[in-house]
């Protein structure tokens, strides 16, 4: 279970990498990875609330990068 856990961090720590450049995201590093993790929840929430609901690991890779993508856009719009 610890190791599922670990697995999914890293995961969402490259999907935030992954949305960082695919957003051209002036955040540092650190902060691309937080928004990477928190993205994938904020992902998988927003996607069931729609009733969509992704299977398998690549599925699970684009929905993080989504959520991370939107909470970068969010960031955005904070800091303005």
């Amino acid at each position: 279970m610890i190791l599922k856990f670990i697995i999914s961090l890293l995961i969402g720590a490259r999907c935030g990498w992954l949305a960082g450049k695919f957003m051209k995201s002036k955040h540092g590093f650190l902060l691309n990875i937080i928004l990477g993790i928190v993205g994938g929840f904020v992902g998988n929430f927003l996607f069931g609330l729609l009733g969509v609901s992704f299977g398998g690991l690549i599925g699970n890779i684009v929905c993080s990068v989504l959520g991370a993508c939107i909470l970068i856009w969010l960031v955005r719009l904070i800091k303005k």
